[in-house]
């Protein structure tokens, strides 16, 4: 039985470090994209609301805009979506759906119930295009600058707190100006 008590002591001693290291840390539950500070990358996609025309970043390039990666089938989506449907009523800054692997029919009945905070909704039905961007899971949250630079990710719903202390902050326009 001897035998096993240094390995059993040495894992408790590895248990215990990680478990301060974790605890103290800065950035613990922040995955940070390695497309922050990068080009975003170029789509174009079918739109959900509109079958003649395409949704396509060629189109948004000029202007500040928020990528919001969601799916009916994901219940973080749902707990989003009235602050999304808040934003989108502020004006402050357009917001670009990716309804990822999805069924149209059923995000045009979500939206009909729960409002449509997009100002264009791309679908993505095989999930090339969030793959494009480092999409781990929905909800995630794109902001992109008019250079077409990707400045921050959200993952995880956007809550009233991540949108007036991680997004406001980066936009150009005064943070006064929001919600």
């Amino acid at each position: 039985m001897n035998r096993f008590a240094l390995p059993l002591a040495l894992f408790a001693l590895l248990v215990v470090v990680l478990a301060i290291s974790i605890r103290h840390s800065p950035d613990k539950g922040i995955i940070i994209s390695p497309l922050v500070g990068r080009a975003a990358p170029g789509f174009a996609l079918p739109s959900l609301t509109d079958a003649q025309h395409k949704v396509s970043s060629a189109d948004l390039k000029g202007r500040w805009y928020l990528l919001n990666v969601w799916g009916t089938w994901c219940v973080e989506c749902r707990a989003e979506h009235a602050m999304l449907v808040e934003v989108g009523h502020s004006g402050v800054i357009p917001i670009i759906g990716l309804d990822w692997k999805d069924e149209d029919d059923h995000a045009l009945e979500w939206l009909a119930q729960l409002g449509n905070p997009y100002q264009a909704i791309g679908v993505d039905h095989d999930g090339r295009t969030a793959i494009d961007w480092g999409v781990y899971g929905a909800p995630e949250t794109f902001l992109v600058n008019p250079q077409g630079v990707v400045v921050y990710k959200l993952v995880g719903p956007l809550t009233r707190e991540s949108w007036t202390q991680d997004f406001l902050p980066r936009l150009a326009r005064p943070a006064s100006a929001g919600l």
